[in-house]
């Protein structure tokens, strides 16, 4: 089984924020203000994402009924997103060098979860997306010391989603909703949690969560801090299988790339 996201952006059909607000349960900003302002900060991150590499260790496990570990594999890569504008469609992909790989199962009757692109689950927030999704606003918490908007979100039916399930060579959009937890302030994403209802229960797929915690990363004194994704947990459960992936990042650095385009003279 494949589960990814698939991370899109298309500059030419960008949205205002229009998304459904529910009345706030707390004084403060507004949530639309908290919005517009976590939306503009999520768009100037995707490029400052794609700017940086850094190492990422996967670990997939199998978990027997009782949720003990039956089978559990461990890989590291060298990791970076690539943004690529063609033709006014930019798109983020991920990239994915092995350093060091799994050893393969034998046993034929084992298979693992492969999850791909849930680093990328603050695309919730992009200005494409975030007229895809209602928001209610759920009060404040305090989260590693800051004190965060809690903002939960839940898909709108029958618009574009972030997300699907590739299964038997098809792709099933999800219908994701969930809960972030936001630095009213400046808009930066410290938290990000996000699952799926009983959408998918008849290609058998009972649950599906995944939770993604972010960290300040500064590269120098003179730049703009900004929440790097340090650990994306995702966690799938069908009538007979379970699975756990943990995916954590570290050690990003800074890179860039120039490319250049050249028409043949004949």
């Amino acid at each position: 089984m494949m589960l990814r996201l698939i991370p899109k952006c298309n500059p030419l059909v960008l949205l205002l924020v229009s998304a459904t607000l529910a009345v706030p349960k707390t004084g403060g900003e507004p949530l639309d203000k908290i919005l517009d302002r976590t939306s503009q900060k999520v768009s100037e991150f995707v490029d400052e994402f794609s700017n940086v590499k850094c190492i990422e260790q996967v670990t997939q496990q199998k978990l027997r009924p009782n949720g003990k570990v039956e089978i559990e594999q461990q890989s590291t890569f060298d990791y970076l997103v690539i943004l690529t504008n063609a033709g006014g469609d930019v798109t983020l992909n991920e990239s994915r060098l092995p350093v060091k790989e799994a050893k393969v199962n034998r046993r034929q009757d084992i298979s693992m979860l492969l999850s791909n692109g849930f680093a990328t689950l603050f695309l919730v927030f992009h200005p494409t997306y975030i007229s895809n999704f209602e928001f209610t606003d759920a009060g404040t918490e305090l989260v590693d010391g800051h004190h965060a908007r809690k903002i939960q979100f839940q898909h709108i039916h029958g618009t574009r989603s972030i997300a699907a399930l590739a299964l038997r060579g098809r792709e099933y959009p999800l219908e994701l909703s969930g809960t972030a937890w936001v630095d009213p302030e400046n808009g930066n994403i410290l938290r990000l949690d996000a699952g799926i209802g009983a959408t998918l229960e008849d290609i058998g797929m009972k649950t599906l969560q995944s939770s993604v915690e972010f960290a300040p990363v500064a590269f120098a004194k003179d730049q703009p801090v900004y929440w790097f994704p340090t650990e994306a947990v995702v966690e799938v459960e069908t009538p007979k299988q379970h699975w756990r992936n943990t995916h954590r990042f570290s050690t990003y650095k800074q890179f860039s790339v120039t490319t250049e385009e050249h028409v043949a003279q004949k």
